[in-house]
């Protein structure tokens, strides 16, 4: 076993979101087992396993893809708490988030420093 897009998503998933990422997939499957299925077997099974960038790499880029976007707050903080579990450094995701200011405008970056502050907080006490 463990060669199923599946099976590849779910270990990617556990290893980058752990309990956060679980916990997402199980709300997901509540109200729609479709799209839990897919959130794994795509972008964990297919995406994130490729060997073109590491985890780090990935997690940066999503927080800056989401910080940008500026309307997925909830996605954002599991990504935050994601970066940091794959060795990202605080510091590193401030400026990844401060550098949306000049691409994605204050608002985005404001609210993305707002989810960090609210993560990094968690973390400290969680």
């Amino acid at each position: 076993m463990g060669n199923t897009r599946y099976e590849i998503g779910f270990e990617q998933l556990s290893q980058i979101d752990g309990e956060a990422g679980h916990k997402v997939i199980e709300s997901l499957k509540e109200v729609c087992p479709d799209l839990a299925k897919f959130t794994i077997e795509y972008p964990f099974g297919d995406i994130y396993s490729r060997s073109g960038l590491d985890l780090k790499s990935r997690e940066i880029t999503t927080v800056a893809a989401l910080t940008a976007l500026g309307n997925c707050q909830p996605q954002l903080k599991v990504h935050l708490h994601a970066a940091l579990n794959v060795g990202c450094t605080e510091e590193e995701i401030k400026e990844v988030v401060l550098q949306m200011s000049v691409y994605a405008g204050f608002p985005a970056a404001l609210n993305g420093m707002y989810a960090v502050k609210d993560v990094l907080e968690e973390r400290r006490t969680g």
